[in-house]
């Protein structure tokens, strides 16, 4: 059976001390789960005072993006050695980098491969826009972004990549896919799976991301191909995020 797995995407909030004392309220709240994944996205600014905090406990460490070059004239970037050992996960393609930072699937099938070179494990994001959707083209978008990024990654390396199936349309506006639409899309990323490694796609987490709330979680939660969720506005209120992750299979 696979593990849930939530993650807390914190994006660009939280100063270092308030990213500490959040993670410090997390740990009381959570300290009860067992049978869910748990991992925080800080800022890279914070991710030293995080790991402090949760050291001893089982909330993993996550980043929030990386470079897919070890070292070099990449003026403001971080590099997979420089989160090697810090770092547990790497949240990679996400929709606002896409957006905001043009990153092509080419560059995000690189930061992945350099991810799991370094013992990262990546938080793989795909998503189809609202316009993409409203085309039906949603099914051919998340084929071409998920082989596009998985290309050249082993099947011994499959497991330890996890996907965010993330519609664009849903992220920061308060209007998520339902349970129904979730369990499609993740069920059809896991058909993709199989074609690319076989019988390891049932042994892959796939997440959704995109407007998870305290109230929508349960319902989202349960859906048989979803394995857990990729939370971001949410994540920054503690009482939110322990309500989330609470509601995971196995923690009801």
């Amino acid at each position: 059976m696979r593990k849930q797995f939530v993650a807390g995407n914190w994006k660009m909030n939280k100063t270092v001390h308030e990213a500490y004392d959040l993670a410090i309220e997390l740990i009381t709240g959570l300290r009860a789960v067992r049978e869910t994944e748990v991992a925080l996205c800080p800022p890279f600014v914070a991710l030293t005072a995080v790991k402090s905090a949760i050291a001893n406990t089982m909330i993993r460490l996550g980043a929030q993006n990386m470079h897919d070059q070890d070292r070099g004239a990449f003026t403001g970037e971080i590099s997979p050695v420089m989160l090697a050992g810090l770092a547990d996960y790497v949240i990679l393609g996400h929709s606002e980098r896409r957006q905001h930072f043009g990153e092509s699937d080419a560059f995000i099938n690189r930061k992945v491969l350099a991810a799991l070179r370094h013992g990262l494990r990546p938080i793989l994001c795909i998503g189809e826009t609202l316009e993409q959707n409203e085309r039906g083209e949603t099914e051919a978008v998340l084929a071409q972004q998920l082989h596009a990024a998985l290309t050249g990654v082993a099947a011994e390396d499959a497991t330890k990549v996890v996907i965010a199936y993330e519609p664009v349309w849903a992220i920061g506006t308060g209007r998520a896919a339902t349970a129904d639409d979730a369990q499609q899309r993740c069920a059809f990323v896991r058909a993709q799976l199989r074609d690319l490694f076989g019988a390891l796609a049932e042994e892959m987490r796939i997440q959704y991301g995109g407007s998870v709330t305290p109230a929508n979680a349960p319902e989202i939660l349960r859906q048989p191909d979803v394995d857990g969720a990729l939370v971001g506005g949410a994540s920054l209120k503690a009482d939110d995020f322990i309500a989330i992750v609470r509601a995971a299979k196995g923690n009801l």
